[in-house]
């Protein structure tokens, strides 16, 4: 069979391409062993599934995600500050929080604690920021460099677990204690080699492994830091594990995985595969979750899922899209009210294919006049600098 596509995220397979002719008896183990359920095949390019094989068409599979995403479409009526009143804040704090992180990992390899007072310290100052506007420090965290990830990345999961606990109802206390579980999550990826932790190629099975066993390696180190909040000695331990029990490092099913561990497996693969690792660029906003959507049920709790979306909008900002008009916008900021009508920035003519002046356009006052009709794919046009478009940063 000639495989398109895993149905999941990169992170649950060690195959660095996934568009490939299945020939190997051990790659076609490693895919059964893998947390992939599902994939596409290109039946013009191989064999065809058995005729008992029941799949699912492309369209049938978008419009099952669709609809899906439009569960979370409900008003809210939440008053934040602006993105633009937030952004340079909020970079700041993103480049102040890698400094730190970068520290603590540092301090953990040599041996020493944790500084939780520090991490708190932290902690409640993305948790200020997410509270004025979460998605400046959210979308902010998504544009670093591979060399940066795995530090941002524990800057980024902070600021959505504060985020989906928020929407969740979750009282403060809570709340701060999410944002420390998702800062702390990866902390075993200190006792990963680096040159495994960060190979641009396909990882062999025993590299495979090695990655997968740093949420035990991180719950010893926890386990040794008392003055750490139990919820994220679990987030770290779990948040791999899915609802289905396809997950590691346990198997764990449905409700015997926590709430919050829940919460740190979304949170932790949207920040992934929206994020440039040294082997593979990250998909668009958009694109990822939708991705999610497509496969949430096996992966993800519903509920969860559900918040997290209403969390980063159904067109998260920085998503591109093409509007009623035929114009391309990014999305530059979300609209509490509706998912579907966030504000927008128009910059392009999909029917000239040429640039237009950039202009500011609030959907919701638009409504009945313009509106969005799909998501695009920057590669597919070739746009290089798209986040200037709603970041001013590159």
């Amino acid at each position: 069979m000639f495989i398109c596509e895993f149905c999941g995220s990169w992170m649950e397979h060690p195959f660095w391409k996934t568009r490939f002719l299945l020939e190997d008896e051990k790659d076609l183990r490693a895919i059964l062993a893998s947390g992939i359920k599902e994939l596409w095949i290109d039946v013009s390019q191989g064999l065809d599934a058995c005729d008992e094989t029941a799949g699912k068409t492309e369209a049938e599979v978008a419009s099952e995600a669709e609809a899906l995403l439009l569960e979370a479409e409900k008003p809210g009526n939440l008053e934040r500050a602006s993105l633009d009143e937030e952004i340079k804040t909020a970079a700041r704090l993103c480049n102040r929080a890698k400094e730190a992180v970068i520290e603590m990992f540092s301090d953990v390899r040599m041996g020493k604690a944790i500084q939780v007072e520090k991490a708190h310290e932290l902690v409640d100052e993305i948790s200020k920021s997410v509270l004025r506007q979460p998605h400046a420090l959210i979308s902010l965290a998504r544009l670093k460099s591979a060399d940066e990830y795995t530090y941002l990345h524990s800057v980024a999961v902070c600021a959505l677990m504060i985020a989906l606990a928020r929407q969740l109802n979750l009282d403060e206390e809570t709340v701060r204690n999410a944002g420390m579980a998702g800062l702390l999550h990866d902390i075993g990826k200190v006792g990963i080699p680096l040159k495994v932790l960060n190979k641009p190629g396909k990882l062999t099975d025993e590299e495979f492994a090695i990655v997968k066993s740093h949420p035990e390696l991180g719950a010893k180190i926890l386990i040794e830091n008392y003055q750490v909040p139990a919820m994220a000695l679990d987030v770290c331990l779990h948040h791999h594990e899915k609802v289905d029990g396809t997950g590691y490092p346990f198997g764990l099913k449905g409700d015997t995985i926590s709430l919050f561990a829940k919460m740190g497996a979304v949170c932790d693969v949207y920040d992934a595969i929206t994020s440039n690792r040294p082997y593979k660029k990250g998909w668009s906003p958009a694109d990822s979750i939708r991705k999610m959507a497509e496969w949430s049920k096996g992966h993800f709790d519903e509920a969860v899922f559900q918040a997290f979306v209403k969390t980063v909008g159904i067109y998260p900002t920085g998503s591109l899209v093409r509007l009623e008009s035929g114009r391309l916008a990014v999305v530059i900021e979300q609209n509490d009210a509706s998912l579907l009508m966030p504000k927008v920035k128009i910059f392009f003519s999909a029917k000239t294919k040429m640039p237009i002046i950039q202009e500011v356009l609030d959907l919701a006052v638009l409504q009945g006049k313009e509106k969005i009709i799909g998501r695009e794919s920057p590669d597919d046009w070739g746009f290089k600098n798209l986040d200037l478009l709603w970041s001013g940063t590159g």
